[in-house]
Formats: C-alpha cells, sequence, structure tokens
C-alpha cells in the first residue's frame, strides 16, 4: 500500500472519529461510525493473507449491523419524539437497541465473538488501532447518553463482559487472541461504571489506553507473538523484557 493511500485512510479514521465525537445530530454520529468502519476495513486486509481477509469481512459484518441498530434505534426516538438530538433519547425500546448497539460496535460479550477473531488475523498495528482508536467513537455516544442509556442491559453485559475477557484470555497461547480478552474485560468496567460515572468512565478509558498502547509498541518492537516468544525476550532486547 502507498503511503498516499495509507495517509488518506488515516485521515478518513480520524475524521469519522471526530465527526462522531464532535456531533450532537444521530444522523452525523452515524455518518462518522460509518467512515470509521470504512476506512479501516484496507488497513486490516493489506496484507492479502486469507486470515486478513476474514478479519475484514468479520469485522465489516459486525459494524455494519451494529451501525443498522443505531440507524433503527436513532429513527425510531425520532418519530416517538419529533428530534433527532443524542441527548434527548426518550423512546425505551431505542435506547435498549442502542446500548446493545454500542455494546457491539465496542466488543461487549455476548457480542464480543468478532474482537478475538479480527484481532488474531490482523497485525500488531492495526490491533494497536482496533482496541484504542476504534473504542474511541462508539465511547463517545455512550459516555453522551449514559443517563439515557438503558442501565439494566448495559450493567449485565460489562458484568459478563469482565467475567468473560477474564476466563477466555486464560487458556490462549495466541498474545492477540490474549490482548483482546483482556479488552473485552476492561471495557466491560468501564460499561459498568458508565452506569454511576460517566466521568469515572472517561478516566478509565484514559488509562486503558495509555496502559494499551506501550504494551502493543513494546510487542511490535519485540516481533512477539506468542507466550513462548516471550521467554526469550530477555536474548534480543533485555530492557524491554521486564517491562513486557
Amino acid at each position: 500500500m502507498s503511503p498516499m493511500i495509507t495517509s488518506i485512510l488515516i485521515l478518513s479514521l480520524a475524521t469519522g472519529t471526530i465527526i462522531t465525537m464532535a456531533s450532537f445530530h444521530w444522523l452525523l454520529a452515524w455518518m462518522g461510525l460509518e467512515l470509521n468502519t470504512l476506512a479501516i476495513l484496507p488497513i486490516i486486509s493489506k496484507s492479502h493473507h486469507p486470515r486478513a481477509t476474514e478479519a475484514s469481512t468479520k469485522y465489516f459484518l459486525t459494524q455494519a449491523a451494529a451501525s443498522a441498530l443505531i440507524l433503527f434505534s436513532s429513527v425510531m426516538n425520532a418519530q416517538a419524539t419529533g428530534q433527532w438530538s443524542i441527548l434527548q433519547l426518550e423512546n425505551p425500546l431505542a435506547q435498549t437497541l442502542l446500548t446493545v448497539a454500542l455494546a457491539m460496535k465496542l466488543g461487549l460479550a455476548p457480542t464480543h465473538f468478532w474482537l478475538p477473531e479480527v484481532l488474531q488475523g490482523s497485525s500488531f498495528k492495526t490491533g494497536l488501532i482496533i482496541i484504542t482508536w476504534q473504542k474511541l467513537a462508539p465511547m463517545t455516544l455512550l459516555l453522551l447518553t449514559w443517563n439515557q442509556a438503558s442501565m439494566l442491559t448495559l450493567t449485565m453485559m460489562g458484568s459478563l463482559s469482565v467475567i468473560v475477557g477474564g476466563l477466555g484470555g486464560l487458556n490462549q497461547t495466541q498474545l492477540r487472541k490474549v490482548i483482546a480478552f483482556s479488552s473485552i474485560a476492561h471495557l466491560g468496567w468501564m460499561a459498568t461504571i458508565v452506569t454511576k460515572s460517566n466521568k469515572l468512565a472517561l478516566l478509565n478509558l484514559t488509562m486503558y489506553i495509555l496502559i494499551s498502547t506501550p504494551m502493543m509498541l513494546s510487542l511490535i518492537f519485540s516481533s512477539t507473538k506468542t507466550t513462548q516468544d516471550l521467554t526469550t525476550t530477555w536474548t534480543t532486547s533485555p530492557m524491554l523484557a521486564p517491562l513486557t
């Protein structure tokens, strides 16, 4: 992939997230999420490996279904209330559908199955984007609607994510799958905290990104892909081994 195409895709990725984060209209937020999804698909499948193609297909299908749910819930809310403001989500069914849609976009259990598979089929650099930058737009919508979302649904999905993420990573040897289940568990804590305080959830998200980014960068630098590779890291990078 040429540097110009890569730059355009990264710019589109950033633009989509910023549009969603800055919007107060459901259609604008949906457009930002769609732009974000379409920009990352070529980045996931750029290696032309069958696993990468499979990962990009799974990512597209899941995100498209979640975006359709968001659009459906916003239309339902607009039909009931006569307005498209994100801050005025008053229809109970629309609240539940939106919560499920955002959970699917984030990778909360029980809609988490796509995240380990997509991460396993992607490179570590792409995986870093998926578990950090790609979480910003859905989390922003969740933080904006935290007092209007379905609290019961969010608490149940968050609690289930903590359990699934904690247990799912125990029997894995591939580090990308371990990181995926770790991401599911962290997002579960964030979703649970959102029901109590959106400021604490924002702090949790910031800490998660600040911890995940150096960890992924160290794995990229040392070319470590499995837990077995971690045992030989000290031979190539003695300073990096204790940090990893």
